[in-house]
């Protein structure tokens, strides 16, 4: 396995990858780094999340930053407000210990927008971003992206599902000649084929890790036959077969959430709610307590589990199946991450089990009945 100083990233840089914890690079590293530290290219990496992507396309942006070049020269887009601080964080701590400063800014919705701009007054190199926020500072003249040299589209397939496509085809028509791209994602669907062709070189790199399985190997697949009015108690069953582990409980709307959330308290389990209709206060005051693991168990819908980060997610359960099956992979992705293994439980009333038979033709993996 090759080092990262074989990679050809610099000793500075890997003494910071080394206090994160990273000391051996993953697959995507291995494959993604070199290429875009030799070459100036488009390139097109699929990978499920959690396989060590920001590093992939973290280090070689931040190797191509110019400081004596005070615009912005790169700019890093993601779905959701936790995953752009995430990535901001991760930039950050990859460059403690080089002997210069590269400036990283952060942009998304639900902050007041005065103080982004405020901040992108200042000298930045990076801009992490979601599409709308960026879009919206971008239109107001508060930001300039006519000297990007890099544009990164981490989780493509996310930003696409939640409703962004508008926003990143009109980012993506700025200053195309000028640029590379990046973009990152889990799946491929038609509509992500077409940005490609659209807005990227012909002759783009592609890198797949793991072409045959969608779904991380490292995830064992369960159902539970059940009925409605029995689902709160085999959740309740499962969470306490789980007494020292960490999982997401996915349910499909804001109101089945709050509900199986605040039913659970009552039966006195550790655990809170993620969903649309709250405020961004208490989302992040929800997302700090689950992070730093005074909170235990999180029931989430789909959409507001985006950018949930969390190394040592021992399950999820699945309260309904979602519709579309990148659903499913993107809820089972959240478990297993950084080579450790994870369950991935759905819950079936009668009439479903067609639905286990398609994602396991779909998706090629084998479900295993759980009983409880």
């Amino acid at each position: 396995m090759a080092t990262f100083i074989e990679l050809g990233i610099s000793k500075s840089y890997v003494k910071g990858l080394k206090e994160l914890g990273i000391k051996h690079p993953t697959k995507i590293q291995q494959e993604v780094i070199p290429v875009l530290l030799e070459s100036r290219t488009d390139l097109i990496g699929l990978a499920q999340t959690g396989t060590g992507k920001t590093a992939a396309f973290g280090l070689p942006a931040l190797n191509a930053i110019d400081i004596s070049n005070n615009s912005v020269q790169a700019l890093i887009i993601a779905p959701t407000r936790e995953l752009v601080q995430q990535i901001k964080k991760q930039l950050f701590k990859f460059t403690k210990y080089i002997d210069y400063k590269i400036f990283v800014e952060g942009v998304y919705g639900g902050e007041k927008m005065d103080r982004q701009i405020k901040a992108l007054s200042r000298t930045t190199h990076i801009v992490v971003a979601t599409p709308g926020r960026l879009l919206d500072l971008v239109e107001r003249g508060a930001v300039d992206i006519s000297q990007v040299k890099i544009l990164v589209l981490d989780e493509a397939d996310e930003m696409l599902s939640m409703g962004f496509k508008e926003d990143l085809n009109k980012i993506l028509k700025y200053n195309t000649k000028a640029r590379n791209t990046w973009l990152f994602s889990a799946t491929m669907p038609n509509e992500i084929q077409k940005m490609v062709k659209t807005y990227m070189s012909h002759d783009a790199i592609r890198i797949e890790i793991d072409k045959k399985s969608l779904v991380n190997k490292n995830i064992s697949h369960h159902f539970i036959n059940t009925s409605i009015h029995n689902k709160t108690l085999v959740v309740g069953k499962l969470l306490d077969k789980y007494p020292n582990d960490r999982g997401v409980i996915f349910c499909r709307t804001k109101a089945g959430t709050k509900k199986m959330a605040q039913e659970l308290k009552n039966e006195g389990f550790s655990v809170d709610a993620l969903e649309g209709d709250m405020q961004q206060k208490e989302r992040d005051k929800v997302m700090r307590a689950f992070k730093n693991e005074s909170l235990q168990f999180l029931v989430s819908t789909d959409v507001s589990a985006r950018g949930i980060d969390i190394n040592n997610l021992s399950f999820v359960i699945h309260h309904q199946l979602p519709e579309q099956l990148e659903y499913y992979t993107h809820r089972s992705g959240r478990t297993a991450r950084a080579g450790k293994t994870g369950q991935s439980i759905a819950l079936i009333i009668p009439g479903e089990m067609q639905k286990i038979i398609d994602a396991q033709n779909a998706l090629d993996i084998t479900f295993k009945e759980f009983i409880i």
